[in-house]
């Protein structure tokens, strides 16, 4: 009785397109479910396009306006990690031919130092982009240095003129913060619609979790944000199409808290011990690669997925901002 159905299973599951057998195969009948592995979102390749296009627009930006847009970046302290993340911005501006410079100082630098130096880069007009690297270190206060980089040099996304834009206009607003930004992209560019889609956003950050879901209304997608306080996590995250993960907890998102297809992002970066490595570490996400990547339809990496974009729409953003500086020195002009 049940080898005709088998045999029927097999045929459709031979013949059926790539695309119906994603992101997998479920006979109700038979309870059969044939496992398969997402679509990697490759964001180092998604990036490298970007970082592509840009450099033929700055270049183009040069051959009319008669310099390199400039980004300036503040680094306080000593942390590895800030300290990696800030040559690969440089190494990232060097390729797409934006003018860097950095600013170091110690962890044991006063705030007014720091104040002043912003000061001086807002009325420098050498240079288009600020980024002041975070964290900083505890005794110096994030929202005031913030709040005080000029709105038009903003290029992270995080003075707050910058925030409420992007609650008023979603991705049309003047600086959108980069990693979010950055989410979006790489969704859009792999393939996902998001319009009518139910997302899922893990995390509420000001840097990531809430411009993200205000981002993906502005697509128009549902959007449900998650917590710490978020009752029946998982039941949750199962009913999303496209799930977005920023909550800091490593491998915390599992295989079956996805739903079969859904298009995971994940955000986080978590080092974990790995005494086979030379390092005595790797790195990983917020979500269970290795469990997520039987389940959804399509899932970013770490590292090589969210990271490498969050740079490039940071490059993004500084020559958005050089050619704003010139469209109002234009503008100043006419008008005298």
């Amino acid at each position: 009785m049940l080898r005709p159905l088998v045999r029927r299973a097999a045929r459709a599951f031979s013949t059926a397109p790539a695309a119906s057998l994603r992101p997998a195969f479920l006979s109700s009948r038979l309870n059969v479910f044939v496992s398969h592995e997402a679509d990697p979102i490759n964001g180092n390749v998604i990036a490298k396009e970007i970082r592509q296009e840009i450099r033929q627009d700055v270049f183009a930006f040069q051959q009319r306006c008669g310099r390199f847009p400039g980004l300036a970046v503040l680094l306080i302290g000593e942390r590895k990690d800030s300290q990696t993340y800030v040559r690969m911005k440089q190494k990232a501006c060097d390729e797409v031919g934006i003018t860097s410079s950095t600013h170091l100082f110690s962890d044991r630098v006063d705030e007014e130092t720091i104040l002043d130096c912003i000061n001086d880069l807002n009325h420098d007009s050498s240079v288009d982009g600020i980024l002041v690297q975070l964290p900083l270190p505890s005794h110096l206060n994030e929202k005031l240095i913030i709040a005080s980089c000029s709105k038009t040099k903003d290029v992270d996304g995080l003075h707050p003129a910058n925030v409420g834009q992007v609650l008023l206009e979603g991705s049309n607003a003047g600086f959108v913060p980069c990693t979010p930004r950055g989410c979006i992209e790489l969704i859009k560019r792999s393939g996902c619609s998001i319009e009518g889609k139910h997302a899922v956003v893990l995390g509420r950050s000001n840097i990531v979790g809430k411009p993200v879901s205000l981002l993906l209304q502005a697509e128009n997608a549902t959007v449900t944000m998650c917590h710490s306080r978020t009752i029946d996590l998982p039941s949750i995250v199962r009913s999303a199409d496209i799930v977005v993960a920023a909550i800091g907890k490593p491998n915390f998102v599992k295989g079956d808290w996805i739903k079969p297809g859904a298009t995971v992002i994940d955000v986080g970066i978590n080092v974990v011990d790995d005494p086979t490595r030379k390092c005595g570490y790797r790195l990983v996400g917020d979500v269970d690669f290795n469990e997520v990547r039987n389940v959804a339809g399509a899932l970013t990496p770490v590292p090589g997925g969210v990271g490498p974009m969050t740079i490039a729409m940071l490059l993004s953003n500084t020559l958005k901002s050089a050619e704003a500086s010139v469209k109002r020195q234009t503008k100043a002009k006419h008008a005298c």
